[in-house]
């Protein structure tokens, strides 16, 4: 049985495709976690896989790296198939193998599960796919209607096979695996090892190498822990306001990629803080020199992936805020542990997109504490904070004394001019702001819709979609999203995602029309084509976008429809 003490490898020493670590370069992972390290041998040389190991040690990489490697693109047939316990995990592993594959020309996975459209599916699997991800009940229907075939199987991965157990579906895992290739490699990955687990190993897998991976699970009492969910508003714009508010000496901000650091340091820059990046492209002696400059005080925010800030000990960090929440727990411990050290108090706070809630229960199992919930400050509180500083800094400027020249000079202005003093002061305070604003605008409150009547609430979702609606303004286009009322869609979600995604701000969004099930927006045109990839990609609500263009107006499409209906009435 292997253990967690081996060394620590690149994934360069694992000997991967050219293809697949081109991909790992793009997505900034720079070092396998431990049982990434173990396990990517094994599976490369086709060997079956017992793994025993939490959620949240990045195992989707262990077993989603090297299989990949073994794909044969020109085969358009299953390969590949990863049984999970729920919807969400299998989608979570679709998109990570798509992500991994990212140089592998015309390479094709789909996510099977429950609550989907079975006509979808089976278009999907007809065109040929080289991967599978499901649950087991979608799975089992496919099969037994013969829309999945998996004759061409090569390897099968039962993902969190313990949750399986739990959740009552290990018979049907127990029937896949009776219906699919005896040759075939076997992986199988449980947090934990009941006796049920175990007996399905010892049926099912041949001669298994096996591996555990041990975490640690205590985190410094000394550090409050707190996440935000990701909504409304963009992450970099909520960072500013708990920034603004938030009181502290030095800040670790983790992001999960190299090319992130850089963008987010130049970001924060921009908004007016001393920030810098930390990652592990940079020379050892810039990261030096970037680390004694935290130290010295002359930079207050780092931002650093989880290999750049191994083994940081700086005595000013007192927050560590996780911008992108981490693939596992050892990275979380290890990224909160570099505050609230030597018995100094520290806070780390966790941001969580709707569809990352599960990672945050994993860390909160692991750690065996309760992460709170930060409200996020309002822009009452903001306001409040600049006038405070504001005043403030007349205050230190006061008590700084060496003010008799500008005195004369400005009494030699109100002389001149014959202006009250107060109005040339306020001149002055606006000259030191600037072009930027010291006031957020007021937040707009809309009536909030009444959860009492869903019935109500259809029918006037219903009246909204009749609605004709205007042309799009003169450059701009209408766009049609996946999400609407029934998923709780604000405008503010598309907001956050087009700023993230396209770099736009509100003011280049135009109107947004929010339906049952779909919503309009209008977008300036020329959109470039990998700007509307991503878009298509992004998850706003618990939802991908899948936006697409409108080719006519639909105030065209539904007085057509009405004049139809006329017709057979006779009016």
């Amino acid at each position: 049985m292997s253990d967690v003490n081996s060394p620590v490898t690149s994934f360069r020493d694992l000997k991967l495709p050219a293809l697949l670590l081109s991909a790992l370069d793009e997505v900034g992972y720079e070092t396998p976690s431990p049982i990434q390290a173990q396990a990517i041998p094994h599976l490369l040389k086709g060997l079956d896989l017992l793994g025993h190991a939490p959620t949240g040690t990045g195992k989707t990489a262990a077993f989603a790296l090297p299989l990949l490697s073994r794909i044969v693109i020109e085969r358009q047939e299953i390969q590949l198939m990863v049984l999970t316990p729920t919807r969400e995990l299998a989608i979570q592993v679709a998109e990570a193998l798509q992500r991994y594959a990212s140089h592998m020309v015309d390479f094709h996975v789909l996510p099977v599960y429950g609550g989907q459209d079975y006509a979808r599916q089976i278009r999907q699997l007809k065109r040929g796919v080289h991967a599978v991800v499901g649950t087991p009940g979608r799975v089992m229907d496919h099969m037994r209607k013969g829309t999945l075939r998996l004759d061409t199987l090569q390897t099968l991965v039962l993902d969190e096979a313990d949750e399986m157990l739990r959740m009552g579906f290990i018979d049907d895992v127990e029937w896949i695996l009776e219906k699919t290739p005896k040759q075939r490699q076997t992986a199988l990955f449980s947090a934990t090892m009941p006796k049920e687990i175990q007996r399905i190993a010892r049926r099912y897998l041949r001669d298994p190498q096996e591996i555990a991976i041990k975490t640690r699970t205590a985190t410094a009492e000394t550090i409050r822990q707190r996440y935000w969910l990701v909504s409304g508003l963009h992450k970099l714009d909520a960072l500013t306001r708990i920034l603004e508010v938030e009181p502290f000496d030095a800040l670790l901000l983790f992001v999960r990629t190299r090319t992130t650091t850089t963008e987010l340091a130049e970001r924060l820059e921009a908004r007016g803080y001393a920030a810098a990046a930390l990652n592990g492209d940079m020379a050892q002696k810039s990261r030096e020199q970037i680390v004694d400059r935290l130290k010295q005080g002359s930079l207050d925010i780092l931002v650093a992936t989880d290999v750049a800030a191994r083994g940081l000990d700086v005595e000013r960090i007192s927050h560590v805020v996780n911008y992108d929440i981490p693939y596992d727990t050892e990275a979380y411990i290890h990224r909160i542990g570099r505050t609230g050290r030597a018995g100094r108090q520290g806070d780390a706070i966790l941001f969580v997109a709707p569809r990352e809630r599960r990672m945050l229960h994993t860390i909160e199992r692991a750690t065996r504490q309760k992460i709170e919930p930060l409200e996020l400050p309002s822009t009452e509180m903001v306001n409040n904070k600049r006038i405070a500083d504001f005043k403030q800094g007349i205050s230190d400027t006061l008590a700084a004394g060496e003010l008799d020249f500008m005195q004369g000079l400005l009494e030699q202005y109100q002389q001149e001019h014959d202006v009250p003093a107060l109005e040339i002061a306020a001149a002055l305070a606006k000259i030191s702001i600037g072009d930027r604003q010291l006031l957020l605008k007021p937040e707009k409150r809309k009536p909030a819709r009444s959860k009492t009547d869903p019935k109500k609430r259809k029918e006037r979702g219903k009246s909204r979609q009749a609605k004709p609606q205007a042309s799009p303004a003169r450059g701009m286009e209408r766009f049609r999203i996946e999400v609407g009322y029934q998923h709780d869609f604000k405008p503010g979600n598309i907001v956050g995602a087009n700023a993230h995604e396209a770099g736009l701000d509100a003011r280049h969004i135009g109107h947004i029309d929010i339906h049952t099930e779909f919503s309009l927006v209008d977008l300036p045109t020329g959109m470039p084509k990998e700007v509307f990839q991503g878009l298509r990609k992004a998850w706003v609500c618990g939802q991908r976008l899948n936006i697409s263009r409108l080719e006519q107006p639909v105030k065209k499409k539904k007085s057509v429809h009405k004049a139809k209906q006329r017709k057979k009435t006779g009016r």
